[in-house]
C-alpha cells in the first residue's frame, strides 16, 4: 500500500531524556520520568514551537511523552494517540542493548535496528510501520507531534517515502524539533 504524503508539515519531537535513557535502558511500552535535563529539553522544544501552537497537537499516550507535551504545548489541549507509542520490545523492556544481545544470543555485529525488530514478544518493525501508516493517513494537515525515538524515525521514513534500508540514517535528538516538509527533513535545536 502506498502512503500518501502528509498534507502539510510535520513537527516531530522526541520526549525529553528519562531516567532509563540516562541509564541506557530500553523503555518500549514501559515508562520512566523525565530527568532534570529532560525537562530542560522539553522547555527548549516549547521555545522552538512557540509560534506554531495554533496547529493541531498530538502526543503518545506514554507518561514521558505526556509530560513532555504538557511542557511543549504550554497547557494547550492536545490529542493523545496510542499509535504514537514507542515500539514494543516485549521481554527486552528495561534491558540495555548489550543485555539484549547477551540474553538472546545474537551476534555482536548485528545492528541495533535488527534487535528492535526481533525482540522476543515484541511488536517488530512491521507492526510499528502499520500503526504509523494508519496514524499518518488520519492526519488532516500540519501537526505538532511528541513521540519516541524509534517511532519518530519511522514517522519520518514513511512521511518522506524512504525505504526501510535508510532507517539507520535517521538520527533523533532530544530537545530538538525534526521537521518533515515536502519530502525533506531538517532539525532545529
Amino acid at each position: 500500500m502506498a502512503l500518501r504524503p502528509p498534507p502539510g508539515d510535520l513537527f516531530l519531537m522526541r520526549h525529553g531524556q528519562t531516567e532509563w535513557n540516562a541509564q541506557g535502558r530500553l523503555q518500549g511500552l514501559q515508562d520512566s520520568p523525565l530527568t532534570p535535563l529532560g525537562i530542560t529539553q522539553a522547555h527548549r522544544q516549547a521555545w522552538l514551537m512557540r509560534d506554531l501552537l495554533h496547529l493541531p497537537r498530538y502526543a503518545s499516550s506514554a507518561g514521558r511523552a505526556q509530560q513532555t507535551a504538557r511542557i511543549v504545548f504550554g497547557g494547550r489541549t492536545f490529542v493523545t494517540d496510542a499509535r504514537l507509542q514507542e515500539i514494543d520490545i516485549g521481554r527486552c523492556t528495561g534491558m540495555s542493548l548489550q543485555q539484549m544481545r547477551d540474553r538472546h544470543h545474537g551476534p555482536a555485529s548485528d545492528g541495533w535496528i535488527e534487535w528492535y525488530d526481533r525482540a522476543p514478544g515484541g511488536e517488530g518493525m512491521a507492526g510499528l510501520e502499520a500503526r504509523l501508516r494508519a496514524f499518518l493517513a488520519d492526519l488532516p494537515g500540519p501537526a505538532l507531534i511528541v513521540t519516541h525515538g524509534i517511532t519518530l524515525r519511522m514517522l519520518r521514513l514513511l512521511a518522506m517515502g524512504w525505504p526501510m534500508a535508510r532507517f539507520a540514517e535517521m538520527t533523533v535528538w532530544q530537545g530538538a524539533v525534526h521537521l518533515v516538509r515536502d519530502g525533506q527533513q531538517r532539525v532545529f535545536f
